[in-house]
Protein backbone atom coordinates (compact mmCIF):
# COMPACT_ATOMS: atom_id res chain seq x y z
CA UNK A 1 0.00 0.00 0.00
CA UNK A 2 1.28 3.26 -0.97
CA UNK A 3 -1.13 5.49 1.74
CA UNK A 4 0.58 7.07 3.86
CA UNK A 5 -2.00 6.25 6.68
CA UNK A 6 -1.49 2.75 5.53
CA UNK A 7 0.24 0.32 8.02
CA UNK A 8 1.80 -0.13 11.12
CA UNK A 9 3.24 -3.59 10.07
CA UNK A 10 6.89 -2.36 9.00
CA UNK A 11 9.33 -4.83 9.82
CA UNK A 12 11.61 -2.87 12.41
CA UNK A 13 15.20 -3.62 10.37
CA UNK A 14 13.52 -1.61 7.73
CA UNK A 15 12.12 0.76 9.81
CA UNK A 16 13.39 4.57 8.93
CA UNK A 17 13.61 6.10 12.28
CA UNK A 18 16.11 4.91 14.26
CA UNK A 19 15.94 2.54 17.31
CA UNK A 20 16.90 5.23 20.11
CA UNK A 21 14.09 7.37 18.64
CA UNK A 22 11.27 5.20 17.95
CA UNK A 23 10.27 4.96 21.78
CA UNK A 24 10.03 8.78 21.74
CA UNK A 25 8.35 8.75 18.22
CA UNK A 26 5.64 6.28 19.52
CA UNK A 27 4.70 7.85 22.87
CA UNK A 28 4.45 11.32 20.77
CA UNK A 29 1.89 9.46 18.15
CA UNK A 30 -0.18 7.52 20.94
CA UNK A 31 -0.56 10.72 22.98
CA UNK A 32 -1.17 13.22 19.93
CA UNK A 33 -3.95 10.94 18.52
CA UNK A 34 -5.88 10.18 21.71
CA UNK A 35 -5.46 13.47 22.97
CA UNK A 36 -7.09 14.86 19.53
CA UNK A 37 -9.90 12.28 19.93
CA UNK A 38 -10.96 13.72 22.84
CA UNK A 39 -11.49 17.34 21.15
CA UNK A 40 -14.04 15.05 19.08
CA UNK A 41 -16.17 13.45 22.69
CA UNK A 42 -15.57 15.87 25.96
CA UNK A 43 -16.00 19.95 25.14
CA UNK A 44 -19.68 19.68 24.98
CA UNK A 45 -19.68 18.69 28.42
CA UNK A 46 -17.70 22.25 29.82
CA UNK A 47 -21.90 23.38 28.70
CA UNK A 48 -23.87 23.50 31.37
CA UNK A 49 -27.24 23.50 29.02
CA UNK A 50 -29.10 25.45 31.91
CA UNK A 51 -32.45 26.14 31.47
CA UNK A 52 -33.36 23.03 29.17
CA UNK A 53 -35.05 20.26 30.43
CA UNK A 54 -37.28 17.60 28.15
CA UNK A 55 -39.71 15.43 30.06
CA UNK A 56 -38.56 16.34 33.68
CA UNK A 57 -34.36 15.51 32.45
CA UNK A 58 -31.90 18.05 32.11
CA UNK A 59 -30.55 18.52 28.27
CA UNK A 60 -26.79 18.11 29.88
CA UNK A 61 -28.14 14.62 31.69
CA UNK A 62 -29.91 13.37 28.37
CA UNK A 63 -26.78 14.59 26.37
CA UNK A 64 -23.92 12.58 28.03
CA UNK A 65 -26.06 9.07 28.66
CA UNK A 66 -26.85 9.33 24.96
CA UNK A 67 -23.15 10.03 23.76
CA UNK A 68 -22.16 6.75 26.56
CA UNK A 69 -24.77 4.74 26.06
CA UNK A 70 -23.30 5.15 22.19
CA UNK A 71 -19.77 4.58 23.41
CA UNK A 72 -20.95 1.23 25.38
CA UNK A 73 -22.55 -0.07 22.35
CA UNK A 74 -19.12 0.32 20.83
CA UNK A 75 -16.97 -1.53 23.41
CA UNK A 76 -19.50 -3.93 23.08
CA UNK A 77 -18.78 -3.93 18.97
CA UNK A 78 -15.15 -3.75 19.86
CA UNK A 79 -14.82 -6.94 21.79
CA UNK A 80 -15.17 -8.61 17.83
CA UNK A 81 -13.66 -5.81 15.97
CA UNK A 82 -10.70 -4.76 17.54
CA UNK A 83 -9.60 -8.11 18.39
CA UNK A 84 -10.00 -9.50 15.27
CA UNK A 85 -8.59 -6.38 13.01
CA UNK A 86 -5.71 -6.65 11.16
CA UNK A 87 -3.18 -3.76 11.71
CA UNK A 88 -2.63 -2.78 8.32
CA UNK A 89 -6.62 -1.20 8.60
CA UNK A 90 -5.58 0.62 12.21
CA UNK A 91 -4.68 3.68 10.79
CA UNK A 92 -7.52 4.09 8.41
CA UNK A 93 -9.87 3.02 10.85
CA UNK A 94 -8.64 5.70 13.26
CA UNK A 95 -9.27 8.31 11.01
CA UNK A 96 -12.67 7.09 9.39
CA UNK A 97 -14.12 7.06 12.56
CA UNK A 98 -12.86 10.31 13.96
CA UNK A 99 -14.17 11.51 11.29
CA UNK A 100 -17.72 10.30 12.28
CA UNK A 101 -17.67 11.66 15.18
CA UNK A 102 -16.88 15.16 13.94
CA UNK A 103 -20.05 14.72 11.64
CA UNK A 104 -22.33 14.03 14.35
CA UNK A 105 -21.03 17.61 16.47
CA UNK A 106 -21.72 19.43 13.21
CA UNK A 107 -25.15 17.57 13.09
CA UNK A 108 -25.57 18.29 16.52
CA UNK A 109 -25.03 21.65 15.68
CA UNK A 110 -28.19 21.76 13.06
CA UNK A 111 -30.51 19.87 13.88
CA UNK A 112 -32.66 21.37 17.07
CA UNK A 113 -32.68 20.67 20.55
CA UNK A 114 -34.02 17.96 22.04
CA UNK A 115 -33.62 15.84 18.95
CA UNK A 116 -29.93 16.37 18.52
CA UNK A 117 -29.43 14.63 21.26
CA UNK A 118 -28.98 11.08 19.06
CA UNK A 119 -26.57 12.44 16.98
CA UNK A 120 -24.43 12.42 20.03
CA UNK A 121 -25.36 8.70 20.65
CA UNK A 122 -23.75 8.65 16.69
CA UNK A 123 -20.67 10.40 18.01
CA UNK A 124 -19.72 7.76 21.03
CA UNK A 125 -20.52 4.79 18.72
CA UNK A 126 -17.82 6.30 16.48
CA UNK A 127 -15.33 7.25 19.39
CA UNK A 128 -15.46 4.04 21.30
CA UNK A 129 -12.70 1.69 19.35
CA UNK A 130 -10.34 4.39 18.68
CA UNK A 131 -8.69 3.26 22.06
CA UNK A 132 -8.07 -0.33 20.95
CA UNK A 133 -6.35 0.76 17.22
CA UNK A 134 -3.87 3.32 19.04
CA UNK A 135 -3.19 1.01 21.97
CA UNK A 136 -2.77 -1.92 19.07
CA UNK A 137 0.58 -0.15 17.93
CA UNK A 138 1.84 -0.43 21.46
CA UNK A 139 1.20 -3.84 23.00
CA UNK A 140 3.54 -6.48 23.06
CA UNK A 141 6.63 -4.85 23.53
CA UNK A 142 9.58 -4.70 26.54
CA UNK A 143 8.46 -0.97 27.15
CA UNK A 144 4.87 -1.10 26.75
CA UNK A 145 4.01 0.08 30.18
CA UNK A 146 6.14 3.49 29.52
CA UNK A 147 4.10 3.90 26.31
CA UNK A 148 0.88 2.82 27.31
CA UNK A 149 1.74 5.32 30.52
CA UNK A 150 1.87 8.30 27.93
CA UNK A 151 -0.92 7.22 26.19
CA UNK A 152 -3.01 7.03 29.31
CA UNK A 153 -2.01 10.48 30.12
CA UNK A 154 -3.29 11.84 27.09
CA UNK A 155 -6.94 10.73 28.03
CA UNK A 156 -6.17 12.45 31.92
CA UNK A 157 -4.90 15.07 30.79
CA UNK A 158 -6.86 15.85 27.54
CA UNK A 159 -10.35 14.82 30.20
CA UNK A 160 -9.26 18.21 31.43
CA UNK A 161 -7.84 20.77 28.57
CA UNK A 162 -10.48 19.86 25.97
CA UNK A 163 -13.20 20.95 28.57
CA UNK A 164 -11.46 24.18 28.98
CA UNK A 165 -10.48 24.73 25.00
CA UNK A 166 -15.06 24.02 25.07
CA UNK A 167 -15.21 26.70 28.19
CA UNK A 168 -12.81 29.40 26.65
CA UNK A 169 -14.35 29.01 23.13
CA UNK A 170 -17.92 29.93 24.75
CA UNK A 171 -16.17 33.25 26.51
CA UNK A 172 -15.57 33.96 23.33
CA UNK A 173 -18.75 34.05 21.66
CA UNK A 174 -19.41 30.22 20.53
CA UNK A 175 -22.54 29.28 21.89
CA UNK A 176 -22.71 25.97 23.58
CA UNK A 177 -24.69 23.84 20.78
CA UNK A 178 -21.94 24.95 17.65
CA UNK A 179 -19.09 24.78 20.25
CA UNK A 180 -18.51 20.63 20.24
CA UNK A 181 -18.30 21.09 16.25
CA UNK A 182 -15.87 23.89 16.10
CA UNK A 183 -13.57 22.47 18.79
CA UNK A 184 -13.34 19.01 17.09
CA UNK A 185 -12.84 21.38 13.82
CA UNK A 186 -9.45 23.01 15.98
CA UNK A 187 -8.20 19.46 16.52
CA UNK A 188 -8.72 18.01 12.68
CA UNK A 189 -5.21 18.76 11.21
CA UNK A 190 -3.53 17.56 14.22
CA UNK A 191 -5.44 14.27 14.25
CA UNK A 192 -4.43 13.63 10.43
CA UNK A 193 -0.56 14.25 11.56
CA UNK A 194 -0.25 11.97 14.70
CA UNK A 195 -2.35 9.18 13.17
CA UNK A 196 0.52 9.23 10.47
CA UNK A 197 2.90 9.45 12.76
CA UNK A 198 1.19 6.03 14.28
CA UNK A 199 1.27 4.03 10.81
CA UNK A 200 5.22 4.71 10.76
CA UNK A 201 5.50 2.84 14.47
CA UNK A 202 7.31 -0.91 13.25
CA UNK A 203 5.85 -4.26 14.29
CA UNK A 204 7.19 -5.67 17.91
CA UNK A 205 10.58 -6.95 17.12
CA UNK A 206 11.66 -10.73 17.59
CA UNK A 207 13.00 -9.54 21.22
CA UNK A 208 9.78 -8.15 21.86
CA UNK A 209 7.77 -11.47 20.98
CA UNK A 210 10.20 -13.26 23.30
CA UNK A 211 9.93 -10.78 26.32
CA UNK A 212 6.02 -10.41 26.02
CA UNK A 213 4.40 -12.91 23.58
CA UNK A 214 2.95 -12.89 20.12
CA UNK A 215 -0.17 -10.98 20.00
CA UNK A 216 -2.16 -12.11 16.93
CA UNK A 217 -5.60 -11.17 16.00
CA UNK A 218 -8.09 -13.54 17.96
CA UNK A 219 -11.41 -15.18 16.91
CA UNK A 220 -13.97 -15.94 18.52
CA UNK A 221 -13.38 -19.41 19.52
CA UNK A 222 -10.04 -18.13 21.00
CA UNK A 223 -11.85 -15.16 23.03
CA UNK A 224 -13.99 -17.88 24.28
CA UNK A 225 -11.68 -20.36 25.47
CA UNK A 226 -9.57 -17.47 27.24
CA UNK A 227 -12.27 -16.44 28.87
CA UNK A 228 -13.08 -19.67 29.89
CA UNK A 229 -9.80 -20.76 31.14
CA UNK A 230 -8.60 -17.58 33.19
CA UNK A 231 -12.63 -16.40 34.66
CA UNK A 232 -12.29 -17.16 38.21
CA UNK A 233 -9.82 -14.41 38.14
CA UNK A 234 -11.07 -12.29 35.24
CA UNK A 235 -14.30 -11.63 36.71
CA UNK A 236 -13.69 -9.68 39.75
CA UNK A 237 -11.41 -8.09 38.06
CA UNK A 238 -13.93 -6.69 35.42
CA UNK A 239 -16.27 -6.01 38.06
CA UNK A 240 -13.63 -3.85 39.71
CA UNK A 241 -13.02 -2.24 36.15
CA UNK A 242 -16.78 -1.27 36.08
CA UNK A 243 -16.97 -0.19 39.20
CA UNK A 244 -14.06 2.11 38.72
CA UNK A 245 -15.66 3.36 35.14
CA UNK A 246 -18.70 4.62 36.72
CA UNK A 247 -16.88 6.69 39.20
CA UNK A 248 -13.72 7.69 36.44
CA UNK A 249 -17.25 8.62 33.90
CA UNK A 250 -19.38 10.73 36.55
CA UNK A 251 -16.33 12.79 37.63
CA UNK A 252 -15.37 13.31 33.98
CA UNK A 253 -18.68 14.40 32.61
CA UNK A 254 -20.15 15.98 35.22
CA UNK A 255 -16.76 18.01 36.40
CA UNK A 256 -18.67 21.66 36.12
CA UNK A 257 -21.45 20.52 38.07
CA UNK A 258 -19.07 19.08 40.73
CA UNK A 259 -16.75 21.84 40.97
CA UNK A 260 -19.62 24.14 41.11
CA UNK A 261 -21.08 22.31 43.68
CA UNK A 262 -17.38 22.18 45.62
CA UNK A 263 -17.66 26.51 45.56
CA UNK A 264 -15.35 26.82 42.33
CA UNK A 265 -16.68 28.77 39.09
CA UNK A 266 -16.63 30.15 36.17
CA UNK A 267 -12.43 29.23 36.00
CA UNK A 268 -12.03 27.29 32.85
CA UNK A 269 -8.19 26.00 33.62
CA UNK A 270 -9.31 24.41 36.78
CA UNK A 271 -10.11 21.11 34.78
CA UNK A 272 -6.19 21.25 33.51
CA UNK A 273 -4.85 21.98 36.84
CA UNK A 274 -6.20 19.51 38.50
CA UNK A 275 -5.77 16.93 36.01
CA UNK A 276 -1.78 17.83 35.75
CA UNK A 277 -1.04 16.58 39.19
CA UNK A 278 -3.59 13.41 38.73
CA UNK A 279 -1.60 12.53 35.52
CA UNK A 280 1.52 13.29 37.04
CA UNK A 281 1.81 11.15 39.74
CA UNK A 282 -0.03 8.03 38.11
CA UNK A 283 2.10 8.00 34.46
CA UNK A 284 5.22 7.82 36.73
CA UNK A 285 3.60 5.33 38.94
CA UNK A 286 2.42 3.38 36.32
CA UNK A 287 5.56 3.98 33.59
CA UNK A 288 8.36 2.86 36.17
CA UNK A 289 6.85 -0.85 35.95
CA UNK A 290 8.79 -0.97 32.61
CA UNK A 291 11.75 -1.34 35.28
CA UNK A 292 10.43 -4.98 36.69
CA UNK A 293 11.30 -7.71 34.12
CA UNK A 294 9.21 -10.13 35.57
CA UNK A 295 6.50 -10.53 34.35
CA UNK A 296 4.22 -12.36 37.36
CA UNK A 297 5.62 -9.85 39.89
CA UNK A 298 5.06 -6.67 37.60
CA UNK A 299 0.79 -8.27 37.33
CA UNK A 300 0.72 -8.72 40.92
CA UNK A 301 2.51 -5.30 41.90
CA UNK A 302 -0.10 -4.06 39.46
CA UNK A 303 -2.82 -5.24 41.61
CA UNK A 304 -1.71 -4.32 44.40
CA UNK A 305 -1.50 -0.67 43.07
CA UNK A 306 -4.58 -1.03 42.28
CA UNK A 307 -6.00 -1.61 45.80
CA UNK A 308 -4.25 0.93 46.75
CA UNK A 309 -6.42 3.50 44.59
CA UNK A 310 -9.38 1.90 45.48
CA UNK A 311 -8.21 2.48 49.67
CA UNK A 312 -7.63 6.05 48.50
CA UNK A 313 -10.95 6.76 47.30
CA UNK A 314 -12.51 5.35 50.51
CA UNK A 315 -10.08 7.32 52.27
CA UNK A 316 -10.68 10.96 50.49
CA UNK A 317 -13.93 10.51 50.55
CA UNK A 318 -14.54 9.81 54.63
CA UNK A 319 -11.57 12.87 55.02
CA UNK A 320 -13.84 15.24 53.20
CA UNK A 321 -17.03 14.22 55.25
CA UNK A 322 -15.40 14.38 58.54
CA UNK A 323 -13.73 18.11 57.36
CA UNK A 324 -10.12 16.33 57.24
CA UNK A 325 -9.75 17.80 53.82
CA UNK A 326 -11.42 21.43 53.72
CA UNK A 327 -10.34 22.36 50.05
CA UNK A 328 -12.36 20.75 46.93
CA UNK A 329 -9.39 21.54 44.56
CA UNK A 330 -7.57 18.84 46.82
CA UNK A 331 -10.67 16.35 47.34
CA UNK A 332 -10.64 16.34 43.52
CA UNK A 333 -6.97 15.77 43.34
CA UNK A 334 -7.32 12.84 45.82
CA UNK A 335 -10.22 11.18 44.36
CA UNK A 336 -8.58 11.56 40.51
CA UNK A 337 -5.33 9.76 41.31
CA UNK A 338 -7.28 7.07 43.61
CA UNK A 339 -9.81 6.36 40.31
CA UNK A 340 -7.14 6.31 37.98
CA UNK A 341 -4.33 3.94 39.29
CA UNK A 342 -6.19 1.69 39.36
CA UNK A 343 -8.28 2.48 35.60
CA UNK A 344 -4.39 3.34 33.81
CA UNK A 345 -3.26 0.37 35.75
CA UNK A 346 -5.34 -1.95 34.15
CA UNK A 347 -3.88 -0.23 30.40
CA UNK A 348 -0.82 -0.43 31.51
CA UNK A 349 0.48 -3.19 32.83
CA UNK A 350 -2.49 -5.53 34.54
CA UNK A 351 -3.40 -6.80 31.14
CA UNK A 352 0.27 -6.41 29.22
CA UNK A 353 2.10 -8.31 31.83
CA UNK A 354 -0.82 -10.71 32.35
CA UNK A 355 -0.92 -12.07 28.43
CA UNK A 356 3.02 -12.22 29.01
CA UNK A 357 2.91 -14.05 31.94
CA UNK A 358 0.31 -16.80 30.19
CA UNK A 359 1.71 -16.92 26.83
CA UNK A 360 -1.66 -17.80 26.03
CA UNK A 361 -3.23 -16.54 22.49
CA UNK A 362 -4.43 -12.96 22.67
CA UNK A 363 -4.23 -9.35 22.54
CA UNK A 364 -5.05 -6.23 24.67
CA UNK A 365 -7.54 -5.00 22.65
CA UNK A 366 -9.70 -8.38 23.47
CA UNK A 367 -9.67 -8.09 27.29
CA UNK A 368 -9.81 -4.04 27.19
CA UNK A 369 -13.18 -4.24 25.12
CA UNK A 370 -14.29 -6.73 27.25
CA UNK A 371 -13.54 -4.72 30.32
CA UNK A 372 -14.64 -1.47 28.99
CA UNK A 373 -17.92 -2.87 27.50
CA UNK A 374 -19.39 -3.65 30.91
CA UNK A 375 -17.75 -0.82 32.44
CA UNK A 376 -19.95 1.94 30.25
CA UNK A 377 -23.02 -0.45 30.61
CA UNK A 378 -22.67 0.15 34.11
CA UNK A 379 -22.04 3.84 33.86
CA UNK A 380 -25.35 4.31 31.78
CA UNK A 381 -27.56 1.75 34.36
CA UNK A 382 -26.47 4.48 37.23
CA UNK A 383 -27.61 7.43 35.12
CA UNK A 384 -30.98 5.84 34.25
CA UNK A 385 -30.91 5.30 38.03
CA UNK A 386 -29.76 9.09 39.10
CA UNK A 387 -32.13 10.57 36.55
CA UNK A 388 -35.23 8.24 38.00
CA UNK A 389 -34.22 8.12 41.42
CA UNK A 390 -31.60 10.07 42.70
CA UNK A 391 -31.44 13.80 44.89
CA UNK A 392 -32.09 15.84 41.81
CA UNK A 393 -29.92 19.22 42.36
CA UNK A 394 -26.98 16.93 44.99
CA UNK A 395 -24.70 15.85 42.88
CA UNK A 396 -21.45 16.12 44.82
CA UNK A 397 -23.86 13.90 47.41
CA UNK A 398 -24.45 11.73 44.93
CA UNK A 399 -20.87 11.24 43.77
CA UNK A 400 -18.95 10.90 47.51
CA UNK A 401 -21.73 8.03 48.29
CA UNK A 402 -21.15 6.64 45.39
CA UNK A 403 -17.76 6.72 45.63
CA UNK A 404 -17.35 4.94 49.15
CA UNK A 405 -20.09 2.07 48.50
CA UNK A 406 -18.22 1.17 44.53
CA UNK A 407 -14.49 1.63 46.08
CA UNK A 408 -15.10 -0.54 49.18
CA UNK A 409 -16.84 -3.07 46.46
CA UNK A 410 -13.87 -2.85 44.03
CA UNK A 411 -11.45 -3.31 46.84
CA UNK A 412 -12.85 -6.51 47.49
CA UNK A 413 -13.17 -7.55 43.89
CA UNK A 414 -9.31 -6.94 43.55
CA UNK A 415 -8.40 -8.77 46.45
CA UNK A 416 -10.30 -11.95 45.30
CA UNK A 417 -8.68 -11.37 41.84
CA UNK A 418 -5.52 -11.71 43.24
CA UNK A 419 -6.45 -14.85 45.45
CA UNK A 420 -7.45 -16.27 42.19
CA UNK A 421 -4.53 -15.41 39.89
CA UNK A 422 -2.11 -17.12 42.40
CA UNK A 423 -2.63 -20.16 40.78
CA UNK A 424 -1.77 -19.36 37.24
CA UNK A 425 1.08 -20.93 35.79
CA UNK A 426 4.16 -18.89 34.25
CA UNK A 427 4.84 -19.63 30.87
CA UNK A 428 8.60 -19.51 30.21
CA UNK A 429 9.84 -17.52 27.67
CA UNK A 430 10.93 -19.58 24.87
CA UNK A 431 14.99 -19.55 24.94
Amino acid sequence: MNSPIASSEIHPENHPIPARWLPVWSVVAAFGTYFCMYAFRKPFTAAGFEGMTYSGLGFKTILVTSQVFGYMISKFIGVKVVSELNPEHRSRGILALILAAQLSLILFAVIPAPYNAIMLFFNGLSLGMVFGLVVGFLEGRRNTEALTAGLCASFILADGMTKSVGGYLMKMGVDQISMPAVAGLIFLVPVFFFVWMLSKIPAPSAEDQKARNHRPPMNRNDRREFFRKYSAGLIPLMICYLLITVLRSIRADFATELWKDLGTTGQPSVFTRSEFYVTLFVMLSSGLFILIQNNRLAFFLALANSMIGSLLIIIATIGWHQGLIRDGFTLMVLLGLGLYLPYVSVHTTIFERFLAMTRDKGNIGYLMYLADAFGYLGYVAVMICRNYFGPPNQLLNFFLITCIVLGAISLLCLAISMIAFRKIKVVPAPV
